[in-house]
């Protein structure tokens, strides 16, 4: 069974370290999805397996939100251009919501194997 506070706990932990990663742009980011990954997986226990689960919970759930936070001010941004200009970005808006998913997957794989290790190293 997930436990949704590990991955909103590590969730959070990612999103605050990717804001202050910013200043550092590769490594930041980099820093922010392992340590939150850890964090999920070492406050959920129980293993690898259940440890990875919720690192990979975490590291997703921050691309996803972070890919729609930027589709809907780019779809928003349009509007400014009037009705055509809001369809164009508006179009472009959800391509970058779909890149930004499946870019959040495959990033979430480091924020998996640090919580495998932090499901490991649990108690």
């Amino acid at each position: 069974m997930t436990d949704w506070r590990a991955v909103l706990i590590g969730f959070l932990v990612t999103t605050i370290l990717g804001l202050i990663g910013l200043s550092v742009p590769v490594l930041g980011q980099l820093t922010a999805g392992l340590i939150g990954g850890f964090v999920a997986g070492y406050l959920a226990g129980g293993g690898l397996g259940r440890g990875a689960w919720h690192g990979l919970l975490s590291g997703a759930l921050g691309g996803i939100v972070a890919g729609f936070l930027i589709a809907v001010v780019v779809g928003l941004a349009g509007w400014a251009g009037g009705p055509a200009g809001g369809l164009v970005t508006g179009v472009a808006g959800i391509g970058i919501f779909g890149v930004a998913v499946l870019v959040s997957f495959v990033l979430a794989i480091e924020s998996a194997l640090a919580g495998a290790l932090g499901g490991l190293l649990y108690p």
